[in-house]
C-alpha cells in the first residue's frame, strides 16, 4: 500500500499498489501452465479394427454373450440364468472356454445396476475380457 500526501486538503490518502498482486498472479499462472501438462492421466482403449463390407460377419456361435433384459432376465446366449445362480453358471461356463472373452449385451431399459453386476460376475468368474456391445446383438 502506498500513501498519497497531495490532495485538496493535503490529508494523506492511502492508494492501492497493485504490482505485486499482478506479479504474484504472473508467476502462479506459469507454475500452472508448467504443470497442468504433468498432471494428464493416459488412458489406453483398445478398439476393434473396422472392416467395411456389403454384408455382415456371420454370427459365432460359439462366443459367450451375456444378455440382460430390461425385465431383468438374464441370458448366456440363449439359455436363462437365474440371478442367484449367475456366478456358479458363468464359472462353469467360462471354464470351458479357451479364450475367457465374454460379450455383455444390456437392453436400453435394464437396469445400470444388474448391468454391473453381470459384467463382475463375468469378470469373478474368471473371464480375461469383457466386452461391452454398443450395438443391437443379432
Amino acid at each position: 500500500m502506498a500513501i498519497d500526501l497531495g490532495g485538496k486538503q493535503g490529508r494523506v490518502r492511502p492508494v492501492m499498489n497493485v504490482t505485486p498482486l499482478v506479479d504474484v498472479v504472473l508467476v502462479l499462472l506459469i507454475i500452472f501452465m508448467v504443470v497442468t501438462p504433468l498432471m494428464m492421466k493416459k488412458l489406453t482403449v483398445h478398439l476393434p479394427e473396422t472392416v467395411k463390407t456389403d454384408t455382415p460377419p456371420p454370427v459365432d456361435q460359439t462366443q459367450l454373450l451375456l444378455r440382460v433384459e430390461a425385465d431383468g432376465r438374464i441370458f448366456a446366449n440363449a439359455t436363462e440364468i437365474p440371478l442367484a445362480q449367475l456366478d456358479a453358471t458363468l464359472a462353469r461356463m467360462v471354464a470351458a472356454r479357451a479364450d475367457r472373452t465374454v460379450f455383455v449385451d444390456a437392453a436400453d431399459g435394464a437396469k445400470y445396476g444388474l448391468a454391473v453386476r453381470v459384467m463382475d460376475a463375468a469378470r469373478g468368474a474368471g473371464a480375461s475380457t469383457v466386452g461391452i456391445l454398443t450395438e443391437k446383438a443379432k
